[in-house]
This record gives structure tokens, sequence and C-alpha cells, in this order.
């Protein structure tokens, strides 16, 4: 490649798969891009890329020199961060991709709080029904609810939180499990759940749900309606129409994840910034369950 420039429009169409995936992401039309690849691919006497209706899928070539220019990039980004300084605070773009749980009902506050102590710091949080693709830089980190097992990856667990049923307030008594019957069940679209974390039915005793949705914030405004259905204990003060029940009998435990690139691990900046949002998301999935076990309505 003869600059920069290639690298970085090689690198977003080879993560993209797509010109028009890369064009919002490099800010130029896709019939540009288009022309850049072919003038890059002809200055190499080379195809990077095979073309087709369904996108640009890499040659072996391809594979090889995205290695190679994530390396670079990731060489570059480490300098960057190097001359920003650490004393300023921190500064630049930060994305973190997340399941919406987390990025709907604790995120936005401890992002908030973040940016707040940096004004120079602009945070974005990608919010996507599937897991968060970090070895095509889709974020510069990803908050899971399983641990990776495969990639250039490191894990560190953040916190456990919890999860109970929940209904109406002013909904039928529920005082045992047999009530749950006459009650359509709110929940995951079963063949879109994308994390065995997610599939609640086998806890829940269900066979189905007659209320779905692959959002969790779709499915609290769904029992705010009708319906019984598994809720974050998290999420329930932003929802005081709902309250938890059969508590001691259905109660399931999971962990939050935070997993980033290995190399990222050598930037000061980005581990100020991931320190940072660990502390706050502990600290805020224990606020908020505090508030949704103070707030249980007993049943009369």
């Amino acid at each position: 490649m003869d600059n920069w420039d290639d690298m970085r429009v090689f690198l977003a169409v080879a993560r993209a798969e797509s010109l028009t995936g890369a064009a919002p992401i490099l800010k130029m039309d896709p019939a540009t891009l288009g022309r850049r690849i072919t003038r890059l691919e002809r200055s190499l006497g080379a195809s990077l890329f095979v073309k087709s209706p369904q996108g640009y899928a890499l040659t072996d070539l391809g594979e090889r020199m995205r290695t190679r220019a994530a390396e670079a990039e990731a060489h570059l980004v480490l300098a960057r961060d190097e001359g920003q300084g650490a004393s300023s605070g921190l500064t630049g773009q930060i994305r973190i991709g997340a399941p919406d749980g987390a990025a709907n009902f604790l995120l936005p506050q401890v992002c908030a709080a973040i940016q707040a102590d940096n004004p120079a710091l602009e945070i974005q949080i990608l919010s996507l029904p599937r897991v968060v693709n970090l070895s095509r830089r889709e974020a510069d980190m990803a908050i899971t609810v399983s641990p990776p097992v495969a990639g250039r990856l490191s894990v560190q667990r953040i916190s456990d939180y919890h999860l109970h049923l929940a209904t109406r307030v002013d909904g039928p008594a529920i005082t045992r499990r047999a009530d749950l019957k006459s009650q359509p069940v709110v929940g995951y679209i079963p063949d879109m759940i994308f994390d065995k974390e997610l599939d609640y039915l086998g806890d829940l005793g269900a066979n189905g749900v007659q209320l779905a949705s692959n959002s969790v914030a779709v499915q609290l405004q769904m029992l705010r309606q009708s319906g019984v259905g598994i809720v974050h204990d998290f999420a329930l003060p932003f929802a005081p129409e709902l309250r938890r029940i059969l508590v001691d009998d259905i109660a399931l435990t999971r962990s939050f994840y935070l997993v980033r690139h290995i190399s990222d691990r050598q930037s000061e900046r980005l581990n100020t910034a991931a320190a940072a949002i660990t502390r706050g998301l502990q600290a805020e999935v224990a606020r908020l369950e505090k508030i949704a076990r103070l707030t249980d309505t007993p049943v009369i």
C-alpha cells in the first residue's frame, strides 16, 4: 500500500464486507470507495477482494494483508495514545458494544459520568442483537454475557447480575408456578437468541412465548401491558408498573464480561477507560438491584 489512507480504506471495506457498509465509516460515497479499491488492486497487481452482489469477500492475499494492516493500525493507535498523555484525561472516541439490556439500562448512566469527568472524550454505545465483532473493529471493547472462547481477546469478569419473573403490579395474584399457566409469557424470539445465557425458557418451565421480541427493552414494554416474563432486576426501577414474583422459586444469575483486543492492553488510554467502565457497571448494577429489592410489592 502506498500510504495510510489506502490502508484505512482497505481495512474499512474488509471489515464491513461491502462498499455501502464502509461508506458511512469513512464518510465517503460507495462509488468513490470502489474506485479506490480498484486503484489499490491495480497498484498491487493482484485482487484483494472477490466482488459479488452479496458484497466484498477477501481473497487469500486480502486476508494476509488485513492481518498486517490491522497490526499496523494497532501500533498507530498506541502511538497516538502515548502522545495524548495520561494527565490530560481521556480524549478521542471510544465505542462500546453491548447487549441491549446493558446498553439500555446501565451504560447510559455509566458513560455519562465518565464523559462528565473527561469532557474531551466521545463515547459511543453500540447495541446489537448479536455478539459484537471485535476482530472487525466494530467496537473498541464489548460487554458480553458469555466469555468468548476464540480469538486474540482478553476477558475480564465485571459483575454478576440477577433476573426474576415479573408481572404488572395490578395483575392477577401469582403465588405458585401453577398460576403461570393462565398468563401469556413474554420473552425472546426463540430462533433469534444469540447467546445460550439468554435462553430462560428452561428455567421458567415454559414451552414457548406468546409475546416475543429480540429486544429486552421491547419485552419490558410488553410486560407493562400484560403477561409474565424474566426481567433483569436492574431494569425494574425503570418500570414501576412491574413487580417481581415467585422470587424464592425462580431466580437466575448471569454475569457480564468485558472483552477487548489483546493488543489494546498496551494502551493506557483504553486501560483507563476499561477500568472506569468496569467500576461504573459494578456500582450501577448494585444500585439498581437494591432499588428493585426495596420496591418489591407484596401480594395480598
